[in-house]
């Protein structure tokens, strides 16, 4: 079964058209880059806000069949960065050690990454990760934690993803 990935950019300033969305783009490419079985990949645009995060998370698991989100924006420390507290409040599973790889990762390029909250967590058999903002940000976390999630997939019974190991090596266990 071909997996669907759902690509969220949180960013009020995107969603009201007077910020250029770069985030979801920048994931999308990189997906399309490193992903070799078919997939479909869907973005949407949401504004900065628990409720709002929440619900898009809500509705992408739960309605439209996401195996997999990828959220970009809304990790940092400005008031209106909500997207792990809306995380928080639907994932039934939380995964630190992808937050803690990516802030690890993050951090060999700018001192500032500490201040970045990304993570991930499950909802039913979906899979959502929290990224930050910044298109080159987002390729070093992705290279760091992918590897990861097509093996996290299989063990959730949801979509299978392929992914070129030129591009990103899968781990998957020898059986």
């Amino acid at each position: 079964m071909s997996a669907r990935i759902a690509v969220l950019t949180v960013s009020d300033r995107a969603f009201a058209g007077t910020y250029e969305d770069k985030g979801g783009p920048a994931i999308e490419a990189w997906l399309r880059r490193a992903i070799t079985s078919p997939v479909e990949i869907c973005r949407e645009i949401v504004p900065d806000g628990r409720a709002v995060v929440a619900e898009a998370f809500r509705r992408w698991a739960d309605e439209k069949g996401a195996d997999l989100i990828l959220a970009t924006g809304g990790t940092g420390p400005s008031p209106r960065d909500l997207t792990p507290e809306a995380m928080a409040d639907v994932v039934e599973r939380d995964f630190p050690g992808f937050g803690e790889l990516m802030r690890a990762v993050s951090l060999r390029e700018v001192p500032t990454a500490i201040l970045s909250r990304q993570g991930a967590g499950t909802r039913g058999r979906c899979l959502i990760i929290t990224l930050p903002g910044k298109p080159s940000a987002i390729g070093t976390c992705l290279d760091a934690v992918f590897p990861a999630v097509p093996y996290c997939l299989d063990l959730m019974e949801a979509g299978r993803i392929e992914t070129d190991p030129a591009i990103c090596a899968a781990f998957r266990p020898k059986v």
